[in-house]
């Protein structure tokens, strides 16, 4: 009798076990499910759908939105929409001196031709095609000797700046007329020198045999070429058609 007892309470405690495991199987199923239904509820793009997101990023900065194509790929979708990048593109370029031509790719998403366009804004490398496709203005500085500074009509305020053309042949000429052209034959060259590991030692362009000018870039993408004798400054042309610079990317 005793021993059927011990049978009939060990059976009983075995079935409280298995009820205990089955209970703490089935929380725990139930706590995944809520855990996935969690987090579906709590991105915006699931919760708000495509298009509600998209005019919420409409109001962040070009920054913000390039950072969200990094969430996930629903969020990549929303924020890299060229519907999106298109007005960004339009601000980025207004009020600049020049717009690059590789922004006329028309294979690339607008998100990569913004993207393209800042790092063409930063480029501090001048090309041929840079030279080319500006109409510059030419002004000697306090250091020139006063008999060329007399001449120049900007520092007399007699007239606008003289203006100086490049051309793809090498050759370098300025308006019929001017007082400090004089005629005689110019031509110019574009010198960039590396180091061992691809960075730029050396950059500038040189007329004739005349002073190096070192190149450098202003914030509205416009360009200067200057020694301690004379400055060459590109005059603004972003109505330009075919826009300038060159088509493919030059870091």
């Amino acid at each position: 009798m005793a021993e059927r007892k011990r049978k009939r309470k060990r059976a009983a405690e075995e079935r409280e076990r298995r009820k205990r495991r089955s209970r703490k199987k089935r929380g725990s199923r139930e706590g995944e499910r809520r855990q996935v239904g969690w987090a579906n509820a709590s991105d915006p793009v699931e919760a708000l759908g495509e298009e509600v997101m998209g005019r919420v990023m409409e109001f962040l900065d070009a920054r913000s939105v390039a950072r969200c194509t990094a969430v996930s790929g629903a969020w990549r979708g929303v924020a890299a929409d060229d519907r999106l990048w298109a007005p960004k593109c339009a601000e980025l370029m207004a009020g600049k001196a020049h717009i690059p031509r590789l922004t006329l790719i028309r294979t690339g998403s607008k998100l990569s031709t913004y993207s393209m366009a800042i790092m063409d804004g930063k480029r501090s490398r001048i090309t041929k095609e840079d030279l080319c496709d500006h109409t510059w203005e030419y002004r000697f500085t306090i250091a020139a000797p006063e008999y060329w500074r007399n001449l120049d009509p900007s520092w007399k305020h007699t007239g606008p700046p003289m203006r100086r053309y490049f051309h793809p042949d090498g050759y370098h000429s300025a308006d019929p007329h001017d007082a400090v052209w004089g005629g005689h034959e110019c031509t110019y060259t574009v010198i960039t020198s590396f180091v061992g590991d691809g960075r730029i030692r050396e950059h500038y362009v040189r007329i004739n045999r005349w002073p190096p000018m070192k190149v450098s870039r202003k914030d509205d993408w416009s360009w200067e070429l200057s020694n301690h004798l004379y400055r060459y400054n590109s005059i603004p042309d972003a109505d330009k058609k075919g826009c300038t610079g060159p088509l493919f990317p030059v870091w």
